[in-house]
């Protein structure tokens, strides 16, 4: 299996639409506003049956692929602009991929790692344990990262989105980490809302995470780490607010759960983006 350097390295050398071959899988680690870009990039490069891992944050673009329901294949403009990944990759060969790893960019092209142990989830968006799945994992195997597959992938997306709108709203509105702003007990009952409305989202969904409230703020009181859309705001990247909080919010309305403490977050950080040229109200 290639990796995401040597597969964008051998670009410029594409002599045909099917480069990769029947081995061979794409992974996706960037953040969400680049999204676009790299699914042109890739393109050319996949076969029929090319599976291609987006091990990333937020809501999914594909995330209602398989889902069932009345809002099965619905698409998501807000992760998916002009369902430019929808076109260029197609959600067949989309797998779902969540991320626990506590990561900082130290340098172009190094990023260092706080994590001892880190841990990487794969699932298909119907379910399934199939074989490209597990030949993924099989690769992808390593001493320092944990990997796991799942038939419940959207629940292992809802856990991870749940611990990122718990901790990234406040840690942007107070520029700190998470083990500063919890000292004030205003901003750990801010936590504990966001949890509530996060996990009444995914109830209504279908996909219930199982969390741990009371341990998630235990954990939030001793991190020191930064989270990433902090880090993007530190650094005047793009943040990923449409991934994270506009489309968690978008789900919300279509299951008609109120997120009054998220709406105020969101409009919070967007307004805190927008003041450092990062995000377009």
């Amino acid at each position: 299996m290639r990796s995401p350097s040597e597969t964008l390295r051998s670009r410029p050398q594409i002599g045909s639409p099917a480069e990769l071959g029947p081995q061979d899988a794409v992974i996706v680690a960037t953040k969400a506003p680049a999204l676009p870009a790299v699914a042109a990039a890739i393109a050319p490069l996949l076969g029929p049956d090319t599976p291609v891992l987006f091990a990333m944050n937020g809501v999914p673009w594909w995330y209602f692929h398989h889902h069932g329901g009345t809002l099965d294949g619905r698409r998501l403009p807000l992760v998916d602009p002009d369902d430019a990944v929808w076109n260029a990759i197609g959600p067949q060969r989309a797998l779902g991929g969540v991320v626990y790893s506590a990561c900082s960019v130290t340098a172009p092209g190094e990023v260092q790692v706080d994590n001892a142990t880190n841990r990487l989830v794969l699932g298909e968006p119907d379910g399934q344990i199939t074989p490209r799945l597990q030949a993924l994992a099989a690769a992808l195997h390593d001493d320092g990262l944990r990997i796991d597959t799942t038939s419940e992938i959207r629940r292992e997306i809802w856990a991870k989105l749940l611990m990122n709108l718990g901790s990234g709203p406040l840690a942007v509105l107070t520029q700190s980490a998470p083990e500063v702003y919890s000292r004030e007990p205003a901003c750990e009952a801010a936590t504990r809302a966001i949890y509530a409305e996060g996990l009444a989202i995914a109830t209504a969904l279908g996909y219930p995470p199982v969390v741990d409230v009371d341990r998630a703020l235990k954990f939030s009181r001793r991190m020191s780490h930064r989270p990433s859309i902090l880090q993007d705001l530190d650094l005047g990247r793009p943040m990923e607010i449409a991934g994270l909080y506009l489309a968690t919010l978008e789900l919300a309305r279509l299951v008609d759960v109120p997120t009054p403490t998220l709406d105020l977050l969101t409009a919070l950080v967007k307004l805190r983006a927008a003041a450092s040229g990062l995000y377009t109200l």
